[in-house]
Formats: C-alpha cells, structure tokens, sequence
C-alpha cells in the first residue's frame, strides 16, 4: 500500500479504483499533487483486485489546472527541470493498462483537461467547462493537451481551442468528441463507476492488450500497429481466460464466461 496521500485520495470498491483529486478550493495541480498522484496509479496498476479505475475531482471541479502560483517563481532552469516530472505524472494515468474513465464536473482547464484527456473516456456534467487556456498566461500546454487533444478532437478543432485559450462547454464537449457523454452533474461519478465496474469480471489480460494495442498503434504506421496487434493476439492464447472464454463460447454461446482474471 502506498503511503497516505493529502491531496489525491484512493478508494477501491468491487474491482474499481476511484482516484479523487481533492485539494480545495479548485483541485489546483501543485507538484506535491503530481507526486501523489504517481504514487497513486503505481499502486492501483500494481493491485490485482482493481480492474477499471475512475479518475474524478470534486462535485464542483475536476481541477482548475496546474497551480499558476506555484509556477510563477519558476525560472526555466526550474522548469526545465520540472517540466519532465510534470508531464510524467499525466502520462502515468495514460499508461495506467485497465480501463479508466475520468468523471468530469464543474471546471477541467489546463492541467485538469490534460489529466481528462489522460483517461480511455470522459464522462461529464451538463456544467462542465473544459479547455486549454495556457496561452492567455504566455505559455502552451505542458503535460500532453497539444498531443493528446489534437490526437481525440482532430488538429484544427486543438488549434481553435488551444491558440484562443477559450473555455468549451459541455454541449460542444461531446459534439467534437472532446467527452463521450453528458449527463446530470449529479449523476457523472454514477455513471462513471457505472462504467468501470463492466470490467470486474472481464478477461484482464485481454482488456489490457486491447488498450494497448490502441495506445501503441495510433504512435505508429499502420503496418507497425498491425504487427503490434498480431503480437498481442497470439500472446492472449497463453492465458486461461482464452481457454475460459472459448469454451464457454462452444458449450454456452456468447457473453456467459466467467474469466479468472490470469
């Protein structure tokens, strides 16, 4: 187990992980936030009873972005130090190989929406205000929101939301795809769980290739994600859950397995 975290909470129930950024008043991502935070996602890759995680903030917030104070008395030496840690702790979630769905209220700017653009999907409120406003505080995004979101909305929807710094409510979220669903703000971390706990009896092994295929093959060209997914397919053929589930498959047709998890 790691060692209790302050700000970044960890709850697991039923084979979900919840990660619950709780720093009043706004979930500001300071470092010692970024440094829970790794702690955290190793500790629930590490834990066999998690198979899905959902990643959220406070009802009113998700994270109002990386903590602008704090940042302010950086030199670039410091940040050029700093920024690499910065940008680890946003790749970790991406890097976490099991499901996870960020439930999204209130503001996700800056820091908050590369923490939600981390996540496999994004569930938000009906109030949700998304969007990468860095270039309004003379800087761009640091932990993956030129990336991530040019790779999930298409370049130029990232170029207007980026080069403007503008906010992207809800409604406009889901038409580009920037979040999968909208729901009541009281509902999201619901719907969310929801979500997650489809997959606490899911075939492990399988689900983690899946994601990886996807997250490794959208780095390459085709013909390398091709190869990466041959790999994996075969791979999957060692494991018990292949020889569960298509048993079950012959004897009882489709979704009646019951995967062990190995």
């Amino acid at each position: 187990m790691a060692e209790q975290a302050e700000f970044v909470r960890l709850e697991v129930a039923d084979g979900v992980a919840t990660i619950r950024l709780d720093r009043p008043k706004m979930n500001a991502i300071s470092v010692q936030v970024q440094e829970e935070l790794v702690r955290v996602v190793a500790e629930v890759v590490e834990r066999d009873d998690v198979k899905a995680v959902v990643l959220t903030g406070g009802e009113r917030v998700f994270a109002a972005g990386n903590d602008v104070k704090e940042m302010a008395d950086m030199s670039h030496t410091d940040m050029v130090k700093r920024s690499g840690p910065l940008q680890a702790a946003v790749t970790a979630v991406a890097r976490i190989p099991k499901p996870v769905v960020a439930a999204v209220n209130g503001y996700a700017l800056g820091g908050g929406c590369e923490l939600a653009l981390a996540a496999d999907v994004r569930v938000a409120g009906e109030r949700t205000v998304m969007g990468q406003p860095e270039v309004l505080l003379g800087i761009i995004p640091g932990a993956g929101g030129t990336q991530r979101l040019a790779r999930l909305v298409g370049p130029s929807k990232a170029k207007d939301i980026i080069l403007t710094g503008r906010f992207v409510k809800a409604d406009e979220a889901l038409a580009i795809g920037l979040v999968d669903r909208v729901v009541p703000d009281e509902s999201v971390y619901e719907e969310a769980l929801t979500w997650a706990r489809q997959f606490a009896g899911a075939a492990t092994y399988a689900v983690r290739a899946a994601k990886e295929c996807i997250d490794r093959g959208l780095e390459v060209d085709l013909d390398t994600g091709l190869e990466i997914e041959r790999m994996q397919f075969a791979a999957l053929f060692a494991t018990q859950d292949r020889t569960i589930g298509m048993s079950s498959f012959v004897e009882n047709g489709p979704g009646k397995a019951q995967f062990s998890g190995s």
